[in-house]
């Protein structure tokens, strides 16, 4: 039997994780601030922002896969994936800016300025957020190192995610001083600026190693039908859309919350700040359990903690913001054991479509998964505004019991069903611990006997 391992630098992880560090400066504005930016301070109806959402997502389905294949198919001195992080740098900071810019414009002229800069973000995240995903595909063919990978990945994302969702309120008041609309551009030029410098980072830092079988032949209709074939990817796409339909709509909705229910806005960003903290002690604990048990159990385990957790604010009184804290710290520390799985396990998909077509789609595999978080994401967030509408929210003005009861649900109990939802699917995962070691093990004797190796012995 062979084993193949590919003991990565700590530098290298690093490095890696700052690319993501740099990617959630982005993302987490998009997950916690971007809606209500655009009914509250852009001024746009709410069910106009939840179409656009949606609507943007049908122009993805599209743009993902052909991303995909475009990076799979991209060959340089530097590799496939790492250059895209070097070129969509600046052109992805510019377009993040301009999404949060409020142009004097009418009525009608800022639903199409939304729909132009929204979709160009979205467009720039594509084509630097798949090759670096595939990135973590072909660092190094070794399962329990790739778990290492996605942990330090995700705990450098969370400490970006700290301080965005921490300190961007405080900042857009301090860049304003008193023009909303001016603080959200220059915060998010500060985080732009930042993301830049960590993209280029990441480039300079890793490497990539895991190379296609050398009789590969380009074929995007081969690629698509491996996945489409793959019941693993199939049951982990479905999983990943419903998983972030809950981070889109309860990240969404916890502005309205706090603004609204609690009434106490200056505490929404430690809530979430002390929050992503203790998802940092989770994340720690991602290797460790997923060595003893397999990504799958833990990941399983996690969502239904998480459950049970994000159910409990129905509950909780809004009255005692001191208990919405705790019990957020205890939900995020649930949450963060999984938080890297789900994409080491992409990456073991990957691996099981290698084996099975003798084709590595790397970059394929990732595009069409994220699809499915962006679908997710979309859903996610115009099921919360088309809700607020449903609910008859009105921007800045005190709320009625109708309304306020509708965003306590979709803080708790709305989002919980899409992570039970996420639970289920899982059960039809082919790839349980046994299996990634065996998948490692045979691709390993398949590369060897492709090079004209002698497999190395156990």
């Amino acid at each position: 039997m062979t084993t193949e391992k590919t003991r990565l630098p700590l530098s290298e992880k690093i490095g890696y994780g700052l690319g993501d560090c740099a990617a959630n400066f982005v993302f987490q504005t998009q997950l916690i601030f971007l809606t209500n930016f655009y009914t509250d301070v852009l001024g746009v109806a709410a069910t106009a922002v939840g179409w656009m959402f949606l609507f943007s997502r049908l122009f993805d389905a599209v743009n993902d896969p052909l991303m995909g294949a475009l990076a799979d198919r991209t060959n340089t001195r530097w590799g496939k994936f790492r250059p895209w992080l070097l070129w969509t740098a600046i052109p992805f900071a510019v377009c993040f800016v301009l999404a949060y810019t409020t142009p004097d414009l009418d009525a009608r002229g800022k639903i199409i300025w939304a729909y132009v800069t929204y979709n160009l973000l979205m467009i720039a995240y594509t084509a630097n957020n798949i090759p670096y995903a595939s990135l973590s595909g072909v660092m190094t063919p070794d399962p329990v190192e790739r778990t290492s990978l996605m942990s330090w990945r995700f705990l450098l994302a969370m400490t970006a995610a700290f301080f965005v969702q921490t300190y961007t309120l405080d900042l857009v008041e301090y860049f304003g001083q008193g023009d909303v609309a001016t603080g959200y551009q220059l915060t998010m030029a500060m985080w732009a600026a930042i993301a830049t410098l960590f993209f280029v980072i990441t480039f300079v830092t890793t490497k990539e190693r895991v190379q296609p079988p050398p009789s590969q032949k380009s074929s995007i209709v081969a690629d698509m039908a491996g996945l489409v074939g793959n019941r693993s990817w199939v049951v982990l796409s479905v999983a990943t859309l419903f998983y972030f339909i809950y981070l889109s709509m309860r990240g969404s909705i916890g502005l309205y919350y706090f603004k609204y229910l609690v009434q106490r806005e200056d505490l929404f960003g430690w809530f979430n700040g002390l929050g992503l903290l203790a998802s940092l002690v989770g994340i720690l604990l991602s290797k460790p359990l997923s060595i003893r048990y397999g990504k799958l159990a833990v990941f399983k385990v996690s969502l239904l903690l998480t459950v049970a957790c994000t159910c409990a604010f129905y509950w909780l009184p809004t009255s005692a913001p001191a208990s919405l804290i705790a019990m957020q710290c205890l939900l995020q520390f649930v949450y963060g054991v999984g938080i890297p799985l789900l994409w080491a396990m992409i990456a073991d998909v990957a691996d099981l479509s290698e084996l099975r077509t003798g084709r590595r789609a790397t970059a394929m595999t990732f595009a069409a998964t994220v699809f499915a978080l962006k679908l997710g994401l979309s859903i996610g967030g115009a099921l919360s505004l088309w809700l607020l509408s449903e609910y008859g929210y009105v921007a800045n003005v005190e709320q009625t019991a109708q309304s306020l009861e509708g965003i306590r649900l979709m803080m708790s109990l709305f989002p919980a069903l899409a992570f039970v939802v996420a639970w289920a699917v899982l059960w039809f995962y082919e790839i349980d611990r046994d299996t990634e070691f065996s998948l490692n093990d045979q691709l390993a004797a398949r590369r060897d006997e492709e090079r004209g190796l002698t497999p190395s012995l156990p």
